[in-house]
């Protein structure tokens, strides 16, 4: 039986949760963004998912008690919602893990009186990736519209030095 929900506050305390948060964004990612970034570059650490659930922005899809998904959702300044950090395990891909995911950020966007909903997404400039083709692709059809490209070593000139490959970072919004 699927689960998703805000992470408690208290599970950012429990070491062997966040390490398996932690492991679960990393391995997503790692698969999902294989030649963008340097060897070992890490998506994320275990204290930055901590802080994340300290916050109230992580949400975690489980099956029984194991956690299969995540997606990181806060409020931007500018009013929007915005969903990121999405992943779902890799046996679980296909199942509509994603879907329910970004429609529990949606739902929770609209609970929260926000009229948009935002993600970035990284994208290389000089070849195609599959997995970030078939993620543009998915999000337009979900009804994402683009609405910005920036380049990604001018919007995030400290982390430009770990990517392998020049990159543009893609904003979506979705009128909710």
């Amino acid at each position: 039986m699927l689960e998703i929900s805000f992470a408690p506050v208290s599970a950012a305390d429990d070491a062997e949760f966040v390490s398996e948060v932690t492991a679960l964004v990393n391995e997503v990612y790692a698969d999902g963004e294989k030649g963008i970034w340097r060897d070992e570059t890490a998506r994320t650490d275990a204290a930055e998912i901590a802080s994340f659930i300290r916050a109230g922005e992580l949400v975690v899809a489980r099956l029984g008690t194991v956690p299969a998904g995540t997606v990181r959702l806060q409020r931007l300044p500018g009013g929007e919602g915005e969903f990121g950090m999405l992943t779902a395990h890799p046996q679980h891909r296909g199942a509509g893990l994603g879907r329910e995911l970004v429609a529990f950020a949606e739902s929770w966007a609209r609970e929260q009186g926000l009229a948009v909903m935002q993600l970035e997404l990284l994208y290389p400039t000089e070849w195609e990736h599959p997995v970030k083709a078939f993620l543009r692709g998915w999000y337009t059809r979900i009804g994402y519209r683009l609405v910005h490209t920036a380049d990604f070593a001018e919007s995030y000139p400290r982390l430009a030095p770990l990517v392998a490959t020049p990159c543009d970072f893609l904003v979506f919004h979705k009128t909710l």
